[in-house]
């Protein structure tokens, strides 16, 4: 019975946000609180449960949210997205600029929406397809799939925080960002591969093909930009000492300067550093900048955080409502703590997105729901919690369709038809889930 109350709440969060089109927020904290009134939890408790799982959560990552957001609004606004593209671009030359578009989203995507990060990019990936005479739909699919790939498996995007945050491995974001690094490649890879093999087929109309300045009058427009080294420094500064206290922890180093080292490398010191790292991005330091940037990036965060402590809440009282003692009494057999049990995340998580649309919406709520299954089939530590989010990003890329806010992003600014979106976007953010979750399995089966 608890599992079947937990299996129509689920149904209840997609059918208030897929077809009522209720904000997730709501969705999330009146599903709480069915679980628990149906369930037989004492009503006193239900309420405290839903604030305990609330603020429980935003104590461990409300703060790193809010700073890898406002990070993101800086690099927008500054012109160091455009740098960070630029220096790529040198780097992989314009032999293959399918792959310099997919590596430019593959960084950019770290500290940045993928939505905003494509709106961003589109110029400068019309202007380099002109220059290297590819169809822009292959510049797109590229472009679309390294922004997806990082932007639901690498911290700090605010989605694999919140998941890390729901199943408590918010202290192992070094293990999460390193192996999300490396996870992501594949996925990028795939959307690479997609691109080019099947995006090259795909027309768009001639003024989508056309319509734009050329690389070098994007380049000249932007006025003087930041230095590689300024661009690249927030998001690089956060990710090293987050990484470098990871080490130390595992070193199990107790002297003064592991002390500082792991100061420094808590994810809010790491992140707030980033911000001040930015701050040589800042055009001016006055009201526009301190004041309306940072403000704009804390009202990006606001949905974030509220989502991502509904699912705390909801997570909670799943886990009161006696889900461990349930999942103990039963026989997973070989599903129990083995790769398999990766595909319970997956299969959810990609459920969910694809009824809903939102990947972020998909982490928090499948992670909330997967979260009481941990402990009692033997998860726990660095690297298997670690995978566990990502097999959780894995079904929250899958699939991107027309009740995704990126699939029209991806659309519109490119110029697609929809039936070529389908064939464009949405399959190839199927592959690349499918990729993402094999890939997850096989780490696992190396290192667990």
């Amino acid at each position: 019975m608890l599992f079947f109350i937990i299996f129509i709440s689920v149904l209840l969060i997609i059918f208030m946000t897929a077809f009522l089109k209720i904000h997730p927020f709501l969705s999330l904290l009146a599903s709480a609180f069915f679980v628990g009134i149906a369930s037989g939890m004492p009503l006193s408790e239900v309420v405290t449960h839903v604030n305990e799982g609330f603020g429980g959560l935003m104590t461990g990552i409300g703060i790193v949210i809010v700073a890898g957001t406002i990070i993101g609004v800086i690099l927008e606004k500054s012109g160091a997205a455009y740098r960070m593209a630029e220096v790529i671009l040198r780097v992989i030359g314009d032999k293959r600029p399918q792959l310099a578009m997919s590596l430019i989203g593959y960084v950019i995507s770290i500290p940045v929406f993928c939505d905003s990060g494509f709106v961003i990019l589109t110029s400068l990936k019309k202007a380099l397809a002109k220059r290297a005479h590819v169809p822009i739909a292959s510049m797109s699919v590229a472009l679309a799939t390294g922004l997806y790939a990082t932007h639901t498996l690498v911290p700090p995007t605010p989605g694999p925080i919140a998941a890390a945050g729901n199943i408590g491995a918010e202290g192992y974001l070094g293990t999460i960002i390193l192996i999300g690094l490396v996870v992501a490649l594949f996925p990028a890879a795939a959307g690479y591969l997609w691109a080019v093999k099947v995006g090259t087929q795909i027309e768009v109309p001639e003024d989508a093909e056309t319509e734009g300045l050329d690389y070098e009058e994007i380049v000249s427009s932007f006025g003087e930009m930041p230095s590689a080294f300024k661009a690249f420094l927030p998001i690089l500064l956060p990710i090293a000492l987050i990484g470098l206290a990871s080490v130390i922890n595992f070193m199990g180093s107790e002297n003064a300067f592991a002390d500082v080292i792991r100061f420094l490398g808590q994810p809010t010191t790491a992140l707030i550093l980033g911000i001040f790292a930015a701050f040589p991005l800042l055009p001016s330091f006055d009201e526009k900048t301190l004041t309306g940037w940072i403000g704009e990036g804390i009202k990006e965060a606001a949905p974030i955080l509220v989502i991502t402590g509904a699912g705390g809440a909801f997570g909670r009282v799943i886990s009161n409502a006696g889900v461990a003692e349930a999942i103990g009494e039963m026989n997973f057999g070989a599903l129990a703590g083995g790769a398999l049990f990766l595909l319970v995340p997956f299969l959810i998580g990609a459920a969910i997105k694809t009824a809903q649309g939102s990947s972020t919406a998909s982490l928090v709520i499948t992670s909330s729901l997967v979260a009481p299954l941990l402990p009692t089939l033997g998860i726990e530590g660095a690297v298997p919690l670690a995978l566990v989010v990502m097999a959780l990003g894995a079904g929250a890329m899958t699939v991107s369709h027309v009740n995704d806010s990126f699939f029209w992003v991806v659309t519109e600014f490119s110029g697609l038809k929809v039936t070529d979106a389908y064939k464009a976007q949405t399959m190839a953010t199927l592959i690349q889930g499918l990729v993402t979750i094999t890939v997850t399995m096989i780490l696992w089966l190396i290192l667990v």
